[in-house]
């Protein structure tokens, strides 16, 4: 077949995929609210697996009218889940709140919204819907923050904040391309971005404040690709001041016993905390009162850890030497990350994606969002383990309270299960390939 016809066929092919998705999420509002998590689960699920059937056909054409039809499609979805009210979370009005409270001229570390000080502020659009209003500051970093006072100037409304994280997201696909024609993959490999279902509803419905922490980091890396390395070194600073594991990206930044980077980092991390330092250690927020109450200081989140008592039993200080060993072997993988030898663009991305990934299966969050950090390496990588993290992720969503349960163990074995059978599957197929062709394929661990 010419390569006319083959992109005729692919353009084709995926207008069939892009339909289905399409169909998938007007039908997933109507899905979530009449079943809950499981409707949203059963429906989001089957839209990440055809995300995955089109980036397949998407990878072998590079037409610009199949780039167009991922782009329009993209837009279209996203247009449409801003339309809604945010239904998978309520994080983003805690975001408008920090805002307004900063507008104000008020730390958002020093009161709880619930707090009289702050009663002035209150609103019926906003305030009703904070969580932890009546117990808990704000948890957000200094950048976060930052990003808040400025957006709401434009706006104290969660549509203005959601159009805010669209343009964050924006600047994502934008370094997604350039990656992409710096690695020398095909700029249509973007639909495993834009088609996927985790940022679409996460981002375009909820709003999280991942977009703003992705934007920076990916930024980051690309500078660092394009050897302005101190460049990327601060634009991850500020990605890691959004959302704190974002850090995971300097130690591709760093050279051996280089103090720059180190240095620009800790100046950049000063200067950020340097406007709320009023509230003294208080600028950390919530951050202790969050760690515990969502089981990750005695373990609770933490599946690898649950399997380990389910089996062994529970033992005294076992969250401790767990969370020691996760943190070992992360700078374990830090250190060969920083110590590599010969960094090239793949290096530099492989490494960053898979000290992502193993902090987040250490980590063991029971909330999808935090999964976004992959996305883009999703598109710029892909392999069975990335696509089946993702995708598994939309399987943490837990909002409503009727409907089914499913208990977050059982989902999360369900996660955890599909990521270890396509890493060994991806193992399988990289030693049949070194045994067939004598030549090694891609990494094995992706």
């Amino acid at each position: 077949m010419t390569p006319a016809g083959s992109d005729r066929v692919a353009f084709i092919r995926l207008i069939a995929l892009g339909a289905a998705i399409a169909v998938l999420t007007f039908l997933t509002p109507v899905a979530f609210k009449t079943w809950g998590d499981n409707g949203y689960i059963a429906l989001t699920i089957p839209a990440g697996c055809l995300a995955l059937a089109a980036t397949s056909v998407a990878e072998r054409a590079s037409s610009t009218r199949i780039l167009w039809l991922i782009v329009v499609l993209a837009v279209g979805l996203r247009c449409f889940l801003l339309t809604l009210e945010p239904v998978l979370s309520t994080d983003i009005y805690r975001y408008v709140w920090d805002g307004r409270v900063q507008a104000a001229g008020i730390n958002p570390y020093r009161y709880v919204p619930d707090a009289s000080a702050l009663a002035s502020l209150r609103d019926a659009a906003i305030y009703p819907h904070i969580n932890r209003a009546d117990s808990a500051v704000t948890v957000y970093p200094p950048v976060a923050q930052m990003f808040f006072f400025v957006v709401t100037r434009l706006g104290e409304t969660v549509t203005t904040m959601r159009l805010a994280f669209l343009a964050c997201e924006a600047v994502t696909v934008a370094m997604i391309w350039m990656l992409l024609w710096q690695t020398g993959r095909p700029l249509t490999r973007t639909v495993a971005y834009l088609w996927h279902p985790l940022p679409m509803w996460e981002i375009a419905n909820s709003g999280h404040i991942d977009a703003l922490m992705i934007a920076l980091m990916m930024t980051g890396l690309w500078l660092v690709i394009r050897r302005m390395t101190l460049r990327g070194v601060a634009a991850i600073s500020l990605a890691a001041l959004a959302k704190p594991f974002a850090i995971l990206a300097l130690p591709a930044c760093w050279r051996p016993w280089d103090w720059r980077a180190p240095a620009l980092a800790v100046a950049i991390a000063a200067a950020c905390y340097a406007p709320y330092l009023s509230v003294g250690t208080g600028v950390f927020g919530f951050l202790g009162g969050y760690l515990k109450e969502e089981g990750i200081q005695d373990g609770g989140v933490n599946w690898p850890l649950n399997v380990w008592r389910l089996v062994f039993g529970a033992h005294h200080a076992d969250a401790t030497i767990y969370l020691a060993l996760a943190g070992l072997i992360l700078a374990i993988l830090a250190l060969r990350t920083a110590f590599q030898p010969t960094r090239t663009e793949h290096t530099i991305l492989a490494d960053t994606c898979r000290l992502l990934l193993v902090f987040l299966l250490l980590l063991s969050p029971r909330y999808p969002w935090y999964f976004l950090a992959l996305m883009p390496f999703v598109a710029l990588q892909g392999g069975g383990t990335l696509w089946a993290a993702s995708i598994g992720a939309l399987l943490l969503q837990e909002e409503v309270d009727f409907g089914e349960y499913v208990p977050l163990f059982a989902r999360k074995t369900a996660l955890y299960g599909a990521i270890a059978a396509a890493w060994l599957w991806s193992i399988w197929r990289h030693r049949s390939n070194v045994w067939t062709n004598g030549a090694e394929s891609s990494d094995p661990a992706r």
